[in-house]
Parts: structure tokens; C-alpha cells; sequence
């Protein structure tokens, strides 16, 4: 680092000439840049006049190296000094610090947040020496039971944590500090009571040591007032009873506050523990779009407090909290972190600019609005900081007069015309920038309603999400838009019907109100999806928190494929530390981009195939990420898996890559002890039951309603022996069961087998049994014969049920998949989707145009029945579809009225059925 002189790039202007020469003069022998530059500092500024000459010996000395150097040797030396020194030690080391970081930033030595790290380091240093010095005294006296002199590193499990600038790095330049002090109690069982006095006390006298005006000046004012409670509770108190409070009433500034905590002196490690308690309280699982109001609503409090209302003029202007002043980008930033970072960590950065920056990276502010907040922002801080300097006060306010604004345009380089004219710009752009995004919009007047509308919207007021009085202002401003855009639906009434049912499952209202009015284009989606299908606006009232995503991430973007989905919620999952909470991380994760697929097919964006394929990547993705989390919890009581442990298969429409909106999942659970008797653990389980137990841990993980709700229902009948068999099956009994006992059914179920998850070893074998087996058992005799009495019980059990039914009945979805894997298991071969099954079928005589037949009743009954599942959790009925769902269907299958659906199906499926009953039959 170079040396101070050799990197300046700018100083103030002398507004006491006097004063400046005399300075000048004092310090010529620095050399003719340092003594102008400490020159007009001084005809600028009595408070730094005065340090230059108190401190000129060590000025000297510091200016003739770098700035960092000699602020590091300053820190350094406290460590050392005795605690009956030190309070001396700290305002000598105040004055010396305060007076360099305050030439570097006049003379452009260092940037704007350098100066305020600088600061931030000196306060960090003063709490972390009065701590250690103070608590060595009450372990020497005694005081704090058990401890010992080796505790004072961590100043006995005392912790201070750092708040809002301090904790940010961002001290402006003559600050008090904001500090909570709290203490570990778990260190002192039994003794809670005799620790908390010890470490009152402590906290009492390092506040006195800091904050007292002594001969040698203070070290900083410091306030302890942001603990909970401040009223009512001690200075400190225990983290225990600090996570009480901020479950059970914390609020939201006190949420913005902790945004900017730092542990800063003593148990740093205990301190960041508890910092990590506190993130449900401060990051919210859900976007927070309510704090929104609650910022703007702090913002008039305090300006009404301080009588900040009236219009901008210069003088007396407070920079900090008058209009367009710093707190209005600390609150542009933090709210919107507020909004996000419950969701994505990466917006959880304590500092201002930091934060800004990350918003504009993620999408949450323009860039170009975060690059001239920055700029703004640190105009406003430098000016901010001359205030101060004038006489280190603490002051956010440009002078009343006339005489004391053209002290400060000189302090800052300007001349007082051009000063007044950039500073009164720079304070109306923060507020065009920042104010739009608080204010509230004016209430717009509603539309025409006829009576039957006007009856379901009067009826609004008394549903649940309209209960408090917080939730109705919100509403009131936010329904004139829900109701024009309800007018604007391709089908109003169906809509507002819609609507109605998905205002009336709200549980509540803030939250989602919120979120509507700070995105209306949100408003347009809800409205488009009631005016389709009321299934799923009905699904949105229970689980409102997936509309996050929409905002939250890219959520229109192409799918992202396999691979990413299992990288993305593993790494969600590896994040979160509790067992049940990574099964509701994965419920969540689940349902956001379930309910994405579903706003794309709706939407046309991607047709029933690419929605299939999409909600089988989704099922796999979890079944992935979440086998590997089941077995470690698994493991930690009963030990590794014996041998190569075990894989999942998927069956059926899983294994085959093709789901739709309502599937289950068909598994089965095969694994190779590989003569291993039993698990090596904790508590030991027999091969059979350890694998057993696993399995059903799986199942229970995927399956067990929670707070998020349940990932998806599980079927395993298809599993060897069905219901009577074990639920997991070795590998020897599965190959032996599938070679001797094994009905055509089951070997047929085998052809869209597919492993998903678990040893690739293993996996590898099973699937080379598989393609063995098949190519064996379609050779048997009676394949055919078996497949014609299936097919008549299902047809039996499960007949078509109306000219729109898919899946059940005679040449539809049922019917096709059966004889696709019959051509499949007589063909020997291993493909498992049904159009690769279907032309498998070639070699086992499905010809060119049987194949064309199944193929185009099988693409349109897809069509049908994926999108039916989305509207709909039974059976499909026109009427109770409604005109939107009907459209919807329409659009999918590529028909332009019912009549012509209804005639399309009955002619491919009579098609379909006419192939598939000459295939069961066989050749003559």
C-alpha cells in the first residue's frame, strides 16, 4: 500500500482562510498536497483543527505511511493495554482514527466504504477489548460462576451483537452504536441467575467506557435501546429468552434490524448461532409483500416524529430521514430484501450497496435504478459525513442558515450555488426512485355491477382472509382491479364464480393482498385461471404460497430438465438442518413447480406430452433428492444399508416418463444384502427389516400429510406377491419370483419398469434382468390369452363412464397401454413408452397402419385425459367444466366443438379398439 500523499485526489475549500493558512503553516513540512489538503480541513471543520494539533506528533507520523498501516498499528496496541488504562487508551485511539479516516475521505484516499469499514473496525475493536478487560474482572472477583481465565477469548459466552451500521460496516462518521448484549445461559446450568448480574454488569460499564465524556473526549455514544423489550428487560439478557420474544412479538422493524446484525465482540460463535435461530423470524419461507406497507407506514412515523413533512428546501433538510434521504434507500433496499430473501439467501447481505446490488442481479430492482441508488447513496453519505465533521456532531441536518450551507458546500469542493443545486436533484431523485415504491395508489373508482355480481362481491366481506382491518385498507384499494379484470375474462361468470371460491379458501388475507397489489399482472393470472379451471384457483386458495414463484425466479422460463430440478432441491435440502423440515422444504419446492406446469399447459405454452414428461421429471426429481436424505436419517439410528443396499423403481406411468396432474406413484424397492446378515449400528435391524423399515421411511416421507401438505400417494402392488409380499424384495427373491411364480400381468407391468434412484451398481443389474427376462417370458404360449382375460375384468370393473371418458373402456388409455406392452413383452424388447412399445410391435405383427390406429387414438386420448386432470380430479363433466374449461380442452385436442370432440373419439377409439382385439386375438 502507498504511502497517503501519493493518492490523493481531491480536498475541500477553506471557508475560514484564517484558520486554514495557520494550519497550513504548521504543517508545511509535509510537503505541499498534505499541507493543503490539512489546511482547508481545517478552515472547514474546528473539530478536526483542533485533533490535528492535539494529535500532530502521531499525524505526522501516520501521513507518512499508509492509512491502513497506521490504523491497523492503532487497533493493535489496544489489545495489550490493562483494563485501569484502557477507557484512557480507546479516546486516544477514537481521536486518531476519527482524524485520519477523515482526511482519507476529503482527499480521496479512500472510497466511501472504506472510511465507514475503518470506523466500523474501530468500534468492532473498542466493544471486543471493554468486553474481555471487564469480564477477566468478574471472573478474577469471582463473579461468574465456574468460569475460568481461559473463558475470557470468549468473554465467558457473552456476546454483543452489532446493529444497523455498525453491523453493516457502514459507521458514518460520528455515530453512536447500536448494540443487544446478550449471554449463552446454556453455559451455566443452574446458575442463570448469578451469570445475568455478572454480565449486567459488564454490559453497564462497557457501555460507561465507551459512552462517557471524559478529559480525553468519548470513545462513541452507544445505545443498547433495540434489545427486546428495552423497557422493561436488563441491558442483558439470555438468548434464550431473547428467541422467546422474537417468536412470540417480534415485529417488523425489528425483523429490518436484524437484517444488519453482526456478532461483533465475545463468543462470536455463540453469537452466530443464535443469529441462525432468528431466520425463520427475520426470512420469511413465504414472499413478504406486506412489509411493503409496514416500511411506508414506519417511514410517516418517523417523519411525523420529527416534523419532517413540508417542502424540500436546503436548509435544515435532514439527510437521513427527511424526504429522499438516506433511511429511503435503507428502506428501498431492506424491505425489498424483506420481500425476497426469505427465499433466496443470496439477498440477505447486510450492507446497503451490497444488497442493492444483489436485488439488481436477481430482478428485483432495475439495474440501472440500483447503479444510480449507489450513486445517490453515497453522495448522500459524504455529505452526511461533513456535517458531522464540522464538530463531531451527531447531525443529519444541513444548517439553517445561509453562512453554515456554504460551510458545507466548501467541506464538500463546491461552490454554495452549485451544492445547493445538486443536493436539492440528488434528494427529489431518491424520492422519484424510492417514494412510488411505498406509497399506497390512489383507490380507483370500481365498475359498473349488475345485481347478481354485486350479491357474491358484498358477500366477500365476511370471508376469512377479510377479517382484520389491515386486510380490508389492502382490499379496498386492490378490488376495483380484481373486478376489472374479472369483466375483461372470456367468461365472466364462470370466473367471478371462480374467484369466489378461491376468496372464500383464503385463510387469511394480508399476505396475499399484498402481493396481488405490489403485482398486478399476478391479478391477471388468478383471474385467467378461475375463468379455466376453478380446480386449480381452488388449489391456489389452500396454497397460496406457490404464486412466489411467479415472481420469485424465472418462472416462465423453458424446463429446466432433470438434472437441474435434483440439483436445485438438493441443494435446498442440504441447506436445512432438521429431518421433517427438509420433507416441508421438499412439499414446497414440489409445489411451486407442480403448479408451474400446470400454468404453462393452461396456457398453452406446452401441450399435454411436454406437461407429462414435466410432471414425471418432477416425481423423479424428488424421488432422487429425497431417497439419499431418507437413508442418512435412516442410518443414524440403525447403520449403514447391508451390502449394496437398495434401489427404487419406478412403475407404470412413472417408469414410462408420462404423469399427469393428479398421478400417484406406482414403486417397488429391490435390494442386495449380498449375504450380509445385518446393519452395523446403533441399533441393529436384521437384513429383512432393516430394508423393510427403509422402505416405509421412503413412503412416509412421500407420503405423510404435514404443514406443506403430502408430496404424492404411493402404490407398491405391483411389487412381487402384490399385497401379501414384502414390501421391499432382495434381489434374489425378486429375480427368482419374476423367472418361476410370476403372472404375465406382472411381466407385462415390468416392461415400463425403470430404476429412479439408489446404488448404480445395483441398479444396473436389475435393469439387465429386466431386458433378459422380457425377451424369455414373451415367448410363452399363452401372453395373448392372458392379456384377453385381463383385458375383459378391467373392462368389467371399469367401464367407460360418458363419450369424454380417456382412461377406462375399449380401445382408450387402459386399453392401448395393455396391448402396447403386450406387443412389448412378446417383442423382447425394452422400450417402455407407449409410442416406442407400439413400434416394438412391428416384430410381433402390429402393422404400419394398426400401429397409426393406436397411435392416433393414443395422442388424443393423452390430450384429453392430461388435461381433464388439470381441470378436474373425477370423472370429466361438460356442464360443471364450464365454457373455459371446455375451450381449454378444445385448444388441447385440436377440435372445434364438442360435437366434433366427442365424434373424433368415438371413431379413433373404435379404430383403436378393433386393433387391439385382433392383436389379443393373434393370428388365426
Amino acid at each position: 500500500m502507498t504511502r497517503f500523499a501519493s493518492r490523493l485526489t481531491r480536498q475541500p475549500r477553506a471557508f475560514d482562510p484564517v484558520p486554514g493558512a495557520e494550519i497550513s503553516t504548521e504543517f508545511a513540512d509535509m510537503g505541499p498536497e498534505l499541507a493543503a489538503l490539512l489546511g482547508a480541513t481545517a478552515g472547514c471543520s474546528p473539530y478536526l483543527r483542533g485533533l490535528m494539533r492535539k494529535e500532530a506528533a502521531w499525524l505526522r507520523e501516520a501521513l507518512c505511511t499508509a492509512p491502513e498501516t497506521a490504523v491497523a498499528a492503532q487497533l493493535a496496541q489496544l489489545t495489550e493495554v490493562p483494563l485501569d488504562g484502557l477507557s484512557d487508551a480507546l479516546r486516544v485511539a477514537k481521536r486518531r482514527v476519527a482524524l485520519l479516516s477523515g482526511l482519507a475521505d476529503l482527499g480521496g484516499v479512500w472510497p466511501l466504504l472504506t472510511v465507514t469499514q475503518a470506523l466500523t473496525d474501530l468500534a468492532d475493536c473498542a466493544v471486543t477489548v471493554a468486553m474481555r478487560a471487564l469480564v477477566a474482572e468478574e471472573i478474577r472477583r469471582g463473579k461468574l460462576p465456574g468460569a475460568v481465565p481461559d473463558d475470557v477469548a470468549t468473554a465467558g459466552g457473552m456476546v454483543t451483537l452489532a446493529m444497523g451500521k455498525m453491523g453493516a460496516g457502514e459507521l458514518n462518521y460520528s455515530s453512536d452504536i447500536d448494540l443487544i448484549c446478550l449471554f449463552d445461559e446454556t453455559r451455566y446450568p443452574g446458575a442463570e441467575q448469578e451469570a445475568r448480574a455478572a454480565f449486567i454488569r459488564v454490559t453497564r460499564k462497557m457501555a460507561a467506557m465507551l459512552s462517557d465524556l471524559t478529559a480525553e473526549g468519548y470513545v462513541f455514544r452507544t445505545d443498547l435501546r433495540l434489545r427486546p423489550d428495552a423497557s422493561v428487560t436488563p441491558v442483558c439478557l439470555s438468548m434464550a429468552a431473547a428467541e422467546a420474544y422474537y417468536e412470540s412479538v417480534g415485529r417488523t422493524w425489528e425483523r429490518a434490524a436484524y437484517i444488519k446484525a453482526r456478532p461483533c465482540g465475545g463468543d462470536l460463535l455463540a453469537g452466530a448461532r443464535f443469529l441462525r435461530t432468528l431466520t425463520p423470524f427475520i426470512w420469511r419461507k413465504h414472499l413478504d409483500f406486506a412489509a411493503i406497507q409496514d416500511a411506508h407506514d414506519m417511514r410517516l412515523r418517523i417523519r411525523d416524529h420529527r416534523g419532517l413533512h413540508g417542502p424540500l428546501v436546503v436548509e435544515g433538510h435532514n439527510m437521513k430521514l427527511g424526504m429522499g434521504g438516506i433511511r429511503e434507500i435503507e428502506f428501498f433496499t431492506q424491505t425489498r430484501q424483506l420481500i425476497a430473501g426469505g427465499r433466496d439467501p443470496d439477498l440477505r447481505g447486510r450492507t446497503t450497496l451490497g444488497g442493492l446490488n444483489a436485488l439488481a442481479q436477481k430482478g428485483w430492482v432495475p439495474p440501472d435504478v440500483a447503479q444510480e441508488l449507489t450513486a445517490l447513496y453515497t453522495a448522500h453519505r459524504e455529505v452526511e459525513h461533513r456535517l458531522q465533521m464540522v464538530g463531531d456532531a451527531q447531525t443529519h441536518e444541513i444548517p439553517g442558515s445561509p453562512e453554515g450551507v456554504a460551510r458545507i458546500a466548501a467541506f464538500c469542493g463546491q461552490d454554495e450555488g452549485a451544492f445547493r443545486t445538486g443536493l436539492l436533484d440528488r434528494l427529489a431523485r431518491v424520492d422519484v426512485l424510492t417514494d412510488g415504491f411505498f406509497a399506497p395508489g390512489q383507490v380507483e373508482a370500481a365498475p359498473e355491477m349488475d345485481p347478481a355480481t354485486r350479491q357474491i362481491v358484498e358477500g366477500w366481506q365476511h370471508y376469512p382472509a377479510l377479517r382484520s382491518d389491515r386486510a380490508q385498507t389492502i382490499f379496498r384499494r386492490l378490488r376495483p382491479q380484481l373486478l376489472k379484470q374479472l369483466t375483461r375474462a372470456a367468461h365472466q361468470d364462470e370466473a367471478l364464480r371462480a374467484f369466489d371460491g378461491f376468496l372464500a379458501g383464503l385463510p387469511t388475507g394480508v399476505q396475499i393482498f399484498s402481493l396481488f397489489e405490489a403485482n398486478p399482472t399476478l391479478v391477471e393470472l388468478i383471474i385467467d385461471i378461475a375463468g379455466t379451471s376453478p380446480q386449480l384457483a381452488l388449489y391456489l386458495s389452500r396454497h397460496a404460497g406457490v404464486l412466489d414463484a411467479v415472481i420469485g425466479g424465472s418462472f416462465w422460463a423453458p424446463w429446466p430438465g432433470l438434472g437441474a430440478l435434483v440439483a436445485e432441491l438438493s441443494a435446498q435440502l442440504d441447506a436445512v438442518g432438521d429431518y421433517e423440515k427438509k420433507l416441508d422444504t421438499a412439499r414446497r419446492w414440489k409445489k411451486e413447480w407442480h403448479f408451474r406446469i400446470g400454468v404453462h399447459h393452461l396456457r398453452g405454452l406446452i401441450d399435454a406430452f411436454e406437461a407429462g414428461k414435466s410432471y414425471a421429471d418432477l416425481a423423479e426429481a424428488i424421488i432422487k433428492a429425497l431417497w439419499p436424505v431418507v437413508c442418512h436419517e435412516f442410518q443414524r439410528r440403525h447403520g449403514p444399508p447391508p451390502g449394496r443396499g437398495a434401489v427404487l423403481m419406478g412403475m407404470g406411468s412413472l417408469g414410462a416418463s408420462r404423469l399427469n396432474a393428479g398421478s400417484d406413484l406406482d414403486l417397488i424397492v429391490i435390494y442386495d444384502p449380498m449375504e450380509v446378515e445385518q446393519s452395523d449400528g446403533t441399533k441393529p435391524l436384521a437384513t429383512r427389516p432393516y430394508f423393510a423399515r427403509l422402505t416405509q421411511a421412503m413412503v412416509t416421507a412421500l407420503t405423510a400429510q404435514m404443514p406443506e401438505g403430502r408430496l404424492y400417494e404411493v402404490d407398491m402392488r405391483l411389487r412381487p406377491s402384490g399385497r401379501q409380499g414384502p414390501v421391499a424384495t432382495s434381489l434374489q427373491s425378486f429375480c427368482s419370483y419374476q423367472e418361476t411364480e410370476a403372472w404375465t400381468w406382472e411381466h407385462l407391468a415390468l416392461t415400463r419398469a425403470r430404476v429412479l434412484a439408489g446404488d448404480a451398481s445395483l441398479g444396473a443389474d436389475v435393469e439387465a434382468f429386466r431386458r433378459t427376462l422380457l425377451q424369455a417370458k414373451g415367448q410363452g404360449a399363452t401372453v395373448r390369452t392372458d392379456v384377453a382375460a385381463m383385458r375383459e375384468r378391467l373392462q368389467a370393473a371399469k367401464p367407460a363412464n360418458g363419450s369424454w371418458e380417456a382412461k377406462n373402456g375399449p380401445g382408450r388409455l387402459m386399453d392401448i397401454e395393455l396391448c402396447a406392452q403386450m406387443a412389448c413383452l412378446i417383442a423382447g424388447s425394452p422400450a417402455r413408452g407407449v409410442e416406442r412399445q407400439i413400434a416394438a410391435g412391428a416384430a410381433a405383427g402390429v402393422s404400419q397402419s394398426d400401429q397409426s390406429a393406436l397411435l392416433s387414438a393414443y395422442r388424443v386420448l393423452w390430450q384429453l385425459q392430461c388435461g381433464a386432470r388439470l381441470l378436474s380430479d373425477g370423472t370429466i363433466d361438460l356442464e360443471a367444466i364450464g365454457e373455459g374449461g371446455r375451450a381449454f380442452l378444445l385448444r388441447e385436442t385440436g377440435q372445434t366443438n364438442a360435437q366434433d370432440l366427442s365424434a373424433h373419439l368415438d371413431a379413433v377409439t373404435a379404430l383403436a379398439e378393433a386393433v387391439i382385439a385382433a392383436q389379443v386375438k393373434g393370428a388365426e
